[in-house]
């Protein structure tokens, strides 16, 4: 019955007749249902790894069981920070997949067809985007990383947007969280989502994209110099990891008007979490505040707070801190 929670069948039974005989030992239990000894250690010492059992106060040889209410509690608990590191998995994994696209794209401009074709400069990827925009037929879906827009970038694509809304085409964007702290860009944002745009926000992006239709991408060769040149992809297998990859960010991003999330127990917020991950992986500021589109001054001021924290003198203590906390994967 809980082995949906975690617990297989014999974890399960000892953990039952520790609930209806708390006065039961090893020996008591093993008896009583009818295991080797080797089995009821085996389950004491899961129950006891998830938090199930612990020993009795002023007792430490009698085991106290935890009841019912709070174990699901803690399972439930479990399950979810088990899902939320494969799901963090499953896009590191995927954001991988596009740069290591991106990367090889680009060491390849002699590729034969035209499913994949190379930008290089601003002007020559201006020019593709403006022909996209003006044949893009049912939807368009972007990454914009970088943090808050150019007021230049914002006046510029309010026709656009307008003319794109206009002849039905459904606009989906992600911006990075550092934009809420931007007024100019909250406004222009709060704009696009009044006139019909979709927008959201995460703590860090892998790389700036735009797709159209689901049949062709547009994505950048250098995810620190965006304006450097960009790939065109239009290969079938490609356009559906990188539409699986949008949907699976969209999904977990915040939608504009939301306020920012409740806090966890350590009070971290999801961009604070990010910075963290980030941290425990050996990035410098500098590659902090690219990654969550915020100045080198404020990824020091974020990096500072999180070893403030967690009680950390290095960087690397913050790492192994975080880890046995549950913030980081190991």
């Amino acid at each position: 019955m809980l082995n949906a929670l975690g617990l297989d069948i014999v974890t399960e039974a000892v953990y039952r007749g520790m609930l209806a005989h708390p006065e039961d030992g090893a020996a008591e239990l093993r008896e009583r249902l009818d295991l080797t000894e080797d089995a009821v250690r085996a389950a004491l010492n899961q129950l006891s790894e998830m938090a199930l059992i612990r020993p009795a106060s002023g007792d430490e040889q009698r085991m106290h069981v935890v009841g019912p209410h709070v174990a699901v509690e803690i399972l439930l608990a479990r399950q979810q920070a088990e899902l939320a590191a494969q799901q963090q998995r499953l896009e590191e994994s995927r954001a991988a997949a596009v740069r290591l696209l991106s990367e090889s794209a680009g060491r390849d401009p002699g590729s034969p067809g035209d499913e994949v074709e190379h930008l290089k400069g601003l002007d020559d990827i201006r020019d593709h985007l403006a022909e996209m925009n003006r044949t893009v037929e049912s939807e368009l879906m972007a990454f914009a990383p970088g943090g808050p827009q150019t007021p230049d970038n914002m006046r510029s694509s309010r026709p656009l947007t307008e003319h794109l809304l206009g002849r039905g085409v459904s606009v989906r964007t992600t911006y990075l969280d550092s934009i809420r702290n931007d007024p100019a860009t909250v406004a222009h944002a709060e704009w696009l989502t009044s006139v019909g745009v979709q927008v959201r926000t995460v703590p860090t992006l892998p790389n700036r994209m735009i797709i159209a239709d689901r049949r062709v991408a547009v994505i950048a060769t250098d995810s620190d110099e965006t304006a450097q040149g960009a790939v065109v992809l239009r290969t079938p297998g490609v356009l559906a990891t990188l539409c699986s990859l949008f949907e699976t960010v969209w999904q977990t991003a915040r939608p504009l008007g939301a306020g920012t999330p409740p806090s966890s127990s350590d009070d971290l917020t999801p961009q604070q979490r990010e910075a963290l991950r980030l941290l425990a992986q050996g990035a410098t500021d500098e590659t902090i505040a690219k990654r969550l589109g915020v100045s080198p001054r404020t990824a020091r001021r974020i990096s500072t707070g999180l070893m403030t924290h967690l009680d950390a003198r290095s960087r690397f203590q913050a790492g192994v801190h975080a880890a046995r906390r549950g913030l980081v994967s190991d």
